[in-house]
Formats: C-alpha cells, structure tokens, sequence
C-alpha cells in the first residue's frame, strides 16, 4: 500500500490488537484458571457425537469413515456406494433432507468423500444415520 496510508493504518492497528485493554487481560486471566466443567462436558459431549455418526456411517454398506481427533465434522470415504461425491450429496439432500457437503468443495482431491457436521444434537445425528439408510436402499 502507499506509505502514507501505512502509517494511519499502522496506528489503527497498534491500538486495535496491541494494547489489549486491561479487563480483557483480566478476563482472559479468569478463564484460564476457572472453572472448565462446563468445557470438559462439552468435550464429552461432542466425542459422544464423533463415535455416534462414525459408527454410523461405518455400518452403510459402500461407506468408509476415519474417526477424527478434531474439530466437529466426518469426511468418510463413499467411492463403495458408486456415487460421485457430488451426486450423492445432492441425493441425500432432495431424497433424505439431510445436508452435507460433496468433498469436491475441498479440491479435486475430495471426490470419493462427503463431509458431514456433527455439531447437531445426537437425536438429530442419528435421524440424519437413519435417513441415509433409507436413502441409499431404496
């Protein structure tokens, strides 16, 4: 950018994300050291998501799901249902309303794979396993 612009933008910068008020310094400090109950709950509660929709998938004939270590979604492996990636997603969401996202979003390196998100309720997680069963047998 042009030199004079640096410097004002230098500025807004400096006191935007270097001078961290004194209460956010505080407030980081208080979640560090309180209470994570409620964190280690949710922690819990989303491995009890993971297993749920990875089992689940694991037992659709054609579908191969690695168990993830992070964030809330699944990328399983579909080429054993004869599906391209895209196809399949679209499938799933007209037939059996259930929403995922062909891997080929991700690069040509994705086709063979959809992902799905776990961040939804277990009920929900496992209507969505139930649908795509359904889906796919018909």
């Amino acid at each position: 950018m042009p030199a004079p612009l640096a410097q004002v933008i230098a500025k807004l910068q400096t006191n935007a994300v270097s001078c961290t008020a004194t209460f956010t310094q505080m407030a980081g400090v208080k979640a560090l050291r309180g209470d994570h109950s409620s964190v280690h709950a949710m922690v819990a509660e989303f491995k009890r998501r993971r297993d749920a929709i990875v089992d689940g998938l694991r037992e659709i004939p054609g579908f191969k799901c690695p168990r993830p270590h992070g964030a809330f979604y699944v990328f399983p492996n579909i080429t054993g249902t004869g599906f391209p990636a895209k196809k399949l997603a679209d499938r799933l969401l007209d037939e059996a309303g259930v929403a995922c996202l062909s891997g080929t979003a991700f690069g040509e390196w994705g086709e063979g794979h959809l992902r799905f998100s776990y961040a939804n309720s277990l009920e929900n997680i496992q209507e969505a396993l139930r649908r795509i069963k359904s889906c796919l047998s018909s």
